[in-house]
């Protein structure tokens, strides 16, 4: 796969910032180029019912940008505002520096969107799938070419160019979508869910196109809802009924939904002597037993605790089998963040 590179990016933004005037906003994200999107206290309404609520977020220029969260949490709304088809109801939306839902054409040539249902014309070619995407976007004859070919590369199709969209697999045919988001070289991409229904083959090999596209310096914003898909974005956002209940990157998620870092103490007498010993520790969070023979310990850094640890534990006289920092999977992460906002998620 190859991509034409763009110029690089400015680091990450994390979220923030005072509420201004529309004005006052275009200035201010001008200022800061590396932000592909600038939100504060966005809220979508239809009719009285408040599908988003409050968002605040910024997201960097060449960067992956993953929104997870179960079905009807409001992600594909967020999406949809991004991308100025919806209006918001509230706050403030910029994107590259401008409201988005005042795009004009050549605005939205930058943009790259592929939604949950993706309309192939089963009967043309995979050639003229992709050349009919073109079109769409003006692209002339002369550059078309060389594009299509590009997007066939990136998705590993050009040995499939002339057979039928619909005789292809169902993986194939989420290929060629992709390829006719990307034949007009977008700046910003839109993925809604791009990877739901394929195999776990495919979905790592989608993955690798994006972070190649993300190298070559595209912003990549993403919905899923493969929880473990959290840990190949730059940074994410969880959403439950409409509302962020955290954003960070993949580490700074995980911290926030375990309050901290995990570390699991194995011995076999870990007795009142251990907790206290443990709990002298400095960066100690909290200690609790998880099983017969082992307690887990939350600190603030488990790397430099660590050591601390063994320290207190042999001066206590305590005997320990093994001391582990403890990496939760995305999915107790997102258990443990939905039971905190107040339920499971289904």
């Amino acid at each position: 796969m190859t991509v034409e590179a763009r110029p690089p990016a400015g680091s990450p933004v994390d979220a923030s910032a005072s509420r201004e005037g529309p004005a006052a906003s275009d200035s201010r994200l001008e200022s800061m180029p590396e932000l592909a999107v600038l939100a504060a206290g966005v809220s979508k309404r239809f009719d009285d019912k408040d599908v988003v609520q409050d968002l605040t977020f910024q997201i960097g220029r060449g960067q992956i940008f993953g929104i997870v969260g179960p079905s009807g949490c409001g992600k594909t709304t967020t999406i949809r505002m991004m991308l100025g088809v919806l209006k918001p109801s509230g706050g403030e939306l910029l994107l590259m520096g401008r409201p988005p839902h005042l795009f004009r054409r050549r605005d939205r040539q930058r943009l790259g969107y592929m939604p949950q249902l993706f309309v192939l014309f089963p009967e043309l070619s995979v050639w003229e799938n992709l050349n009919f995407a073109a079109s769409i976007y003006g692209m002339g004859w002369f550059s078309r070419g060389k594009r299509l070919e590009s997007a066939l590369d990136i998705v590993e199709l050009g040995d499939a160019r002339s057979r039928p969209a619909g005789q292809l697999s169902g993986g194939m045919q989420r290929r060629l979508e992709l390829a006719c988001v990307l034949v007009h070289e977008p700046d910003v991409l839109f993925l809604d869910e791009p990877t739901a229904g394929i195999d776990p083959v495919l979905r790592a090999k989608f993955w690798d196109h994006f972070r190649e596209l993300r190298d070559a310096g595209r912003t990549l914003i993403i919905t899923t809802q493969y929880v473990t898909e959290s840990e190949y974005c730059d940074r994410v956002a969880v959403m439950r009924d409409g509302r962020l209940i955290a954003i960070g990157s993949p580490e700074e998620v995980r911290r926030q939904a375990m309050g901290g870092e995990a570390i699991r103490v194995t011995g076999p007498d870990l007795d009142r002597r251990a907790v206290t010993a443990i709990r002298g520790v400095e960066g100690v969070i909290r200690v609790r037993r998880s099983d017969d023979d082992a307690l887990e310990v939350i600190a603030e850094d488990a790397g430099r605790a660590v050591p601390d640890l063994l320290e207190a534990l042999a001066a206590a006289d305590v005997e320990v089998t093994e001391v582990e920092e403890q990496r939760p999977s995305f999915d107790d992460v997102f258990v443990r963040l939905m039971e905190a906002a107040g339920g499971r998620g289904e």
